[in-house]
C-alpha cells in the first residue's frame, strides 16, 4: 500500500484503527484491504490497471439504479495525496465468491439470470471509460489453426459449418448491450446458504454482443441461467452463449499452459473441452438442436445422436 504512514491516514480518514486495516489476497488488477467491518479498499497493482477503476466509478451508480445487486461507492480519490494511485473505497459486503462456496443454492442461476438482464435493459449511453466490443468472425481463427497443423482439414470444415449454422440462430448485428465483461464465478458473490448476494469487480465492462456476457461461465451454468433472464427467443441466446464458447476457446488453443489459476478458463483447451463435456452431459432443449443440427451438416452420416454426436 505504500510507505508505514498511509495505513494510519486511511485509518484516520475512515474512521477505523489502523489495526482494522487487513490485506486480501489475490486479486489480479487490484490490491485489496478490509477497512473495518464496512468497507473496502481497492488500489490498482499498477498503471495499466488505473483506467478500469475509473470505469466502476461510471458504471457502478448506473447498474445499482437499475437494480443490480453490487456494492456502493463509499469514496473515489484520485488526488494521490495519501496513495500514489487513485483508490476506491465501497461497501464491503459479507459473502464468500461462488468458486470457494461450499453451497450453491438451487435460486441462484434464475436470481442470478434476472440481474444481467437489468444490466443489459441498460439504455445505451455514454460511460466514461467503457469501450465498445465487436463480434470478430472466428472463421478466420479456423482456418489459421488448419493451416499451421493445429486442426485437420476436415474437422476446420466441420467448424465452419457449425459456425455457420450458428450465426443462423441470432442476430449478429443486434443492438450492444452494457456487459459486465467477467461474469465469472470468482465475482459472484453468494451467502452462506449459497443464495445470489452481489456481482462484483466491474473492470472488464464494455458495451458489446449479448452473447459474450455468457463466455466465462460453464455451459451448465448458462443454462441453468439463460431461463431467468427472459430476454431473446427460444434458443437464440444459448446459440450466441455457444458461438462465444467455441470461437474464444478455439482462438486460445494455441496459448501456453496456465497452472494455479482460479478461473476455469484459464487453461488453453478449457473452453473446448468444456462445451464437449456440455454436449455429452444430455443438456435440455434448446441445446442438442445446436449442436445435431451444425454436426449433421457436414457430417459425413446423418446418423447424429440425440445429443448432437455424430459417428
Amino acid at each position: 500500500m505504500g510507505a508505514m504512514t498511509t495505513i494510519p491516514a486511511l485509518a484516520a480518514r475512515y474512521g477505523v484503527r489502523p489495526d482494522q486495516i487487513h490485506e486480501v489476497p489475490g486479486g489480479v488488477a487490484n490490491r485489496t484491504y478490509t477497512l473495518g467491518d464496512h468497507l473496502f479498499l481497492r488500489i490498482p497493482r499498477s498503471q495499466e490497471f488505473e483506467a478500469d477503476l475509473v470505469k466502476e466509478v461510471a458504471i457502478i451508480p448506473v447498474a445499482r439504479a437499475a437494480g443490480v445487486r453490487t456494492p456502493a461507492i463509499v469514496d473515489f480519490d484520485d488526488t494521490r495525496a495519501l496513495v500514489d494511485a487513485p483508490y476506491l473505497v465501497m461497501e464491503r459486503i459479507h459473502a464468500t465468491d461462488l468458486v470457494d462456496s461450499p453451497a450453491e443454492h438451487p435460486s441462484l442461476w434464475l436470481e442470478l439470470g434476472e440481474q444481467v438482464h437489468r444490466l443489459h435493459d441498460i439504455e445505451a449511453q455514454h460511460l466514461d471509460g467503457v469501450p465498445t466490443d465487436e463480434d470478430s468472425d472466428p472463421r478466420p481463427t479456423v482456418d489459421r489453426l488448419a493451416a499451421d497443423g493445429f486442426i485437420d482439414a476436415g474437422t476446420a470444415k466441420w467448424l465452419l459449418a457449425w459456425f455457420d449454422r450458428l450465426a443462423t440462430w441470432f442476430d449478429r448485428a443486434a443492438p450492444k448491450v452494457l456487459l459486465h465483461g467477467d461474469l465469472a464465478a470468482q465475482n459472484v458473490m453468494v451467502d452462506q446458504d449459497g443464495r445470489f448476494h452481489a456481482l462484483i469487480d466491474w473492470g472488464d465492462a464494455a458495451w458489446g454482443p449479448a452473447g459474450a456476457e455468457f463466455a466465462k461461465l460453464r455451459l451448465e451454468q448458462v443454462a441453468r441461467l439463460l431461463p431467468g433472464y427472459r430476454q431473446a427467443g427460444h434458443g437464440e441466446l444459448e446459440a450466441a452463449a455457444l458461438w462465444f464458447h467455441l470461437s474464444w476457446g478455439l482462438s486460445n488453443l494455441t496459448g501456453p499452459p496456465r497452472q494455479n489459476q482460479r478461473h476455469w478458463t484459464a487453461p488453453p483447451t478449457s473452453r473446448l473441452l468444456g462445451v464437449l463435456r456440455f454436449f455429452a452431459s444430455d443438456p435440455p432443449s434448446p441445446w442438442p438442436e445446436l449442436g445435431s443440427r451444425s454436426m449433421a451438416a457436414s457430417s459425413p452420416s446423418s446418423d447424429c445422436d440425440r445429443r448432437g454426436f455424430c459417428p
